[in-house]
């Protein structure tokens, strides 16, 4: 095969080692512009698991790399006149000139025929001249920008500014992060050692602060004179180097996130940063390069049809690719928003920094230093007033006079099983089930103020003497039994009730004996649901009324807290999403205006709730349909409000509130509303949404992203939940009721042997 390579760096040069060591007849051709020895940036990371691959691939090139590797082992963080450092998590670094001089040397030797100073043909001349092109022209790929009618790639320019340096000074004990406060805001550096003289050194800052500074402005002598002193106690009186030498070399740049719809395009395939790229933040650029080049390079030997090794490549790459890009976009956000952390604690910085991809997880950290998780457990325990040597997810919580046993919240789960709104014996078991399973606070399902304010026919209410009487007794049943506490989540269905049970048609009609409905704007939920009625003043009284005496029923009732749900498209959401909320009069429009319903109703509800007892607010934090819906930043607004009217927590759900909706799924997904809410605001937070392992809870609460962690399904799963981390994770801190001990006992002795035979 005759191939042309387009880029000399690092993922064009392994690609043409990984060729020639398969098939030494293959004729590759690399043409690179800029010289042998131009390099951009300073050093490269990679991991254990991309060197092992790389031995496998070519023994003689990954002997020559690793042997002018730096490692580390520690990643320190200064912050707040403090260095705190951790361990175990195992870094390798080399200089990317090194790199590039040892690939090409081994290239060299199997025959690759190295153009450097060579522009590349034009592509479709390219493409009659070779069997194959590879473009390994980097992140502003011009193959790319030629075909991009075919390659359809989408380019996010991250907000961040920074400039990639080198020093002199030493920082080989840690990967070092250095967060230092000036004059115009916050600025830090990423540094880590790559050879036995030289460090990486990458500066990043807000574009606020770079405009402050004026750095676009300045001389490249003015940038050094200013970047070494705001770093001078850290540099030890070495200079800020570039390319070029010192930094007058230099260049500030936004980073941009690349991935292409398609990589491949007849003979024309894309390799490393020019089909996708990853934040320098996670360091793992090269990775990706390396790996997509040792992986198409094995696709294009085996036998396969060109077009059917370019298929093979780009779903063999694409979720590993999708997976680091989505730890990238973490991380990347994570500095893009970091001066809502820098006033936490020292200990939980740093915790939030090491996390902040959600690559590192809760148990993870402690496989790699286990000594310092535990002192920042304990740090945790002590803040929040519980005993040393617990998770985080066992410390205890305050909300006016209530206190929880522990951070764990059994989220709202309709069960569809009420009569005529009143709670039954299901209701009964299931919720007493779970007050025993070890949660410091479980809820009830949306419970509704009117008959016309149920979901389904199956929704339970409090609107009548005998839903009262039932809650009652659940309530007495979960104090005397249990040291659980119990929320009653109290909400009016709007435009989305008179629908079918959950598990028929989702918010499909009724298909007889449907009720009017009503919303803050006559507008349907779906084309199949009727128009509702557009709420005028006297329905909004009766409706504050009805909620008010749902109130005093849950208060009689027993219950410790109660929420008004106003997420999820129900009735108060309806009023605070511009999608649902139309209106031109005082209650429609700005966020103000449509808040003020919402507001109403629930001071009504604090005035009617016992002062010493704690309420919440369930919000949608992002309407997920653009800029003309409720975003993360207008819920932060929201949260403020409700919270200036007297609540205690947010309960931080997103979405459900238009049929238009368009959710970006994964592990604990919507936990970044509720960190940012918490962070930017200084609220109490509940985090929900794709919460499933004691790992994610404890993870959320140390890293400070929200005070309680509510899980839904993995309760109807496993009602015992709680009781069952406790023992997998060796704390005693559930508590299992009385008549249960003996199989506590049992289930700690078969995770005991498990452990044991694990080590084995």
């Amino acid at each position: 095969m005759k191939v042309l390579v387009i880029g000399g760096g690092p993922a064009g040069l392994y690609f043409a080692i990984s060729m020639k060591r398969r098939d030494p007849g293959h004729d590759v051709t690399v043409v690179e512009r800029n010289r042998a020895d131009d390099t951009f940036g300073w050093g490269v990371v990679l991991s254990d698991e991309t060197l092992a691959n790389m031995a496998a691939n070519d023994p003689e090139s990954e002997a020559k790399v690793r042997a002018n590797f730096a490692y580390w082992d520690d990643i320190a963080v200064v912050h707040a006149g403090h260095r705190t450092v951790s361990s175990g998590h195992g870094f390798c670094g080399i200089g990317r000139k090194q790199l590039l001089m040892d690939l090409q040397n081994r290239a060299r030797d199997l025959g690759v025929d190295l153009r450097f100073e060579t522009q590349a043909p034009p592509i479709d001349d390219a493409m009659a001249a070779y069997d194959l092109v590879v473009a390994a022209d980097g992140l502003n790929s011009g193959v790319r920008s030629a075909l991009a009618e075919h390659f359809r790639p989408e380019v996010d320019l991250r907000r961040n500014k920074f400039v990639w340096l080198g020093t002199r000074q030493k920082f080989d004990d840690a990967f070092t992060f250095i967060f230092e406060k000036t004059e115009h805001g916050w600025i830090w550096a990423h540094a880590y050692q790559f050879d036995a003289d030289t460090a990486t050194f990458i500066v990043e800052c807000a574009p606020e602060t770079w405009q402050a500074f004026g750095f676009e402005t300045m001389s490249k002598e003015e940038n050094a004179t200013v970047l070494e002193r705001i770093f001078a106690k850290y540099l030890g009186g070495h200079p800020l180097m570039s390319n070029a030498g010192h930094i007058r070399g230099s260049a500030w740049l936004s980073f941009p996130r690349v991935l292409c719809e398609t990589w491949h395009w007849k003979n024309v395939v894309l390799l490393g940063d020019a089909s996708a790229t990853a934040h320098f933040s996670i360091g793992s650029g090269t990775k990706l390069g390396l790996e997509s080049a040792i992986a198409l390079a094995g696709f294009l030997n085996d036998g396969s049809e060109m077009e059917v090794a370019f298929r093979r490549y780009q779903e063999d790459r694409r979720l590993d690719v999708l997976r680091l890009q989505s730890a990238a976009r973490n991380s990347t956000e994570w500095f893009e928003e970091v001066e809502r952390y820098l006033d936490l604690d020292p200990v939980q910085f740093n915790y939030s920094l090491l996390t902040r991809s959600q690559r590192i997880s809760h148990e993870n950290l402690r496989l790699r230093d286990s000594k310092w998780l535990r002192g920042a457990e304990d740090w945790f325990q002590a803040r929040a007033g519980g005993n040393a040597g617990h998770v985080p997810m066992f410390a205890p919580f305050h909300l006016r006079g209530m206190r929880l046993k522990n951070r764990v919240v059994v989220s709202p789960m309709a069960q569809y099983k009420a009569v005529d709104g009143c709670p039954t014996d299901w209701h009964f078991a299931h919720y007493a089930e779970r007050a025993k399973g070890g949660a410091g606070l479980i809820y009830t399902e949306m419970t509704c103020p009117s008959p016309e304010g149920r979901i389904t026919p199956g929704c339970p209410g409090l609107y009548a003497p005998e839903h009262e009487a039932a809650w009652k007794r659940l309530v007495d049943f979960v104090h005397a039994e249990t040291d659980a506490k119990i929320c009653c989540q109290i909400g009016h269905s709007g435009r989305k009730g008179s629908t079918q049970l959950g598990w028929e048609e989702m918010d499909a009609p009724l298909k007889a004996g449907n009720w009017p409905t009503m919303s803050a704007s006559p507008l349907r939920w779906s084309p199949a649901n009727p128009a509702p009625k557009e709420m005028d003043r006297a329905d909004m009284d009766r409706v504050k009324a009805e909620f008010v005496a749902a109130t005093l029923m849950a208060a009689r009732a027993g219950f410790d807290m109660i929420e008004l749900h106003a997420a999820h498209g129900y009735l108060i959401s309806s009023f605070i999403s511009p999608k649902s909320n139309v209106r031109s009069d005082t209650y429609g429009g700005n966020l103000e205006n449509r808040m003020r319903y919402p507001l109403e109703v629930f001071r009504a509800m604090r005035a009617a709730w016992p002062e010493a007892k704690p309420m919440s607010v369930r919000i949608s934090a992002n309407d997920w349909v653009g800029d003309v819906g409720v975003t993360p930043e207008e819920a932060v607004a929201i949260a403020r409000a409700f919270t200036d009217a007297g609540a205690d927590i947010i309960d931080v759900s997103a979405g459900q509130t238009s049929t238009e909706a368009r959710p970006v799924y994964g592990r604990m997904f919507q936990t970044p509303f509720s960190d940012r809410i918490r962070n930017e605001a200084g609220i109490a937070t509940m985090a929900v949404g794709n919460i499933t392992e004691p790992d994610h809870v404890n993870s959320i609460l140390m890293a400070g992203r929200a005070d309680l962690v509510c899980l839904a399904r993995p309760h109807l799963a496993d009602p015992y939940w709680t009781l069952h981390a406790g023992i997998a994770l060796g704390d005693d801190a559930g508590g299992w009721p009385l008549p249960y001990l003996a199989g506590r006992d049992q289930a700690r002795r078969l995770a005991e042997r498990a452990r044991e035979l694990e080590q084995v």
